[in-house]
């Protein structure tokens, strides 16, 4: 954990989901960044849709390259995992202590670099009140449909979970940011409103996020403690509808306190590979261990392991 310029701590850059473990056709060239000078400030938000720029559209363009390409490799399943993906308990208590009780990333030299380091056990304690905000450009249609996939998704992970997950707009802890490249560039402002005290390398993960990242979600907490009370999700507005969605299942997963990748899970989205799109069994029952009780925030793995593997039985009948 570092310090922050306020009593909120970053506990963890909880995921970038990228490329990591696939091989994609090269269909385009990654689309050339903007200086930030020359990147518009972000519109406020409301009905009214602006033109998207010439940028936007070519990350659009490359974003529909990379799915196609992920799709032809049998990538980004939907089905959440079948007969070729058995797992036995002891597989998910491993998977389980990697995912919730391991960190991706860790900052070195004012920058957050890849490192598996192990962390404490992290959570939400208070119902999860969550809010999607648009960028100007992105169209209308696209707005609905994403609002409705989060809306569905939160009732996914409040099932999974056994916490309270839902849209709301009073008050809410976890905002997701649906912005097209200019926007994310100039989206400082918005993120110092909703996380006072951001420090300038959140801002800068942000609205420099390399075309390798699709998506990223950080969570907050007070220092003294290990549950969260605050979280941004950050999902490029460009992406197609399945990429898009399967940001909406990865980031909010993530920041519900599954905040690691690991490249053992499967079937799961916390895996690097890109296999699968959607939460999968073994995803949902790694959030219902999480929120058991018998578990509590703090706990290092060594702490974990044994009532991890107690659960994880008791959910698999012993499947050794």
């Amino acid at each position: 954990m570092r310090a922050a310029p306020n009593p909120l701590a970053m506990l963890t850059l909880l995921a970038l989901a990228g490329l990591a473990g696939c091989t994609i056709p090269p269909y385009s060239a990654p689309p050339t960044v903007q200086k930030a000078s020359q990147v518009p400030p972000l519109p406020r938000p409301g009905p009214a849709v602006v033109a998207p720029s010439a940028l936007s559209q070519a990350t659009r363009d490359y974003y529909a390259g990379v799915q196609t390409g992920l799709l032809m490799q049998g990538l980004l399943r939907t089905d959440r995992g079948g007969r070729d993906t058995p797992f036995t308990d002891r597989n998910l208590t491993d998977n389980f202590i990697q995912v919730a009780l391991f960190d991706e990333y860790a900052e070195t030299g004012g920058k957050l670099v890849q490192r598996q380091t192990p962390g404490r056990l992290r959570r939400w304690e208070q119902p999860v009140r969550l809010a999607v905000e648009f960028g100007a450009s992105v169209p209308l249609p696209q707005r609905g449909k994403d609002v409705a996939d989060v809306a569905a998704f939160a009732g996914e992970l409040a099932r999974a979970s056994g916490h309270p997950v839902a849209l709301s707009p009073d008050a809410p802890n976890f905002t997701v940011l649906i912005l097209n490249e200019d926007e994310r560039r100039a989206a400082a402002p918005r993120l110092r409103a909703l996380v006072p005290g951001i420090s300038p390398l959140d801002l800068a993960t942000v609205t420099g996020m390399p075309p390798e990242t699709y998506c990223l979600v950080f969570a907050y907490s007070n220092s003294s403690t290990s549950t969260y009370d605050q979280a941004v999700a950050v999902i490029r507005g460009e992406h197609p509808d399945l990429l898009r969605l399967t940001c909406i299942h990865e980031e909010l997963a993530q920041g519900m306190g599954l905040a690691n990748d690991s490249p053992a899970a499967r079937p799961s989205v916390f895996n690097d590979d890109e296999e699968f799109a959607l939460l999968t069994r073994q995803d949902a029952l790694m959030l219902k261990m999480l929120y058991d009780r018998r578990l509590t925030p703090g706990m290092m793995p060594e702490q974990a392991r044994p009532i991890a593997a107690t659960i994880a039985a008791e959910l698999l009948g012993g499947q050794s």
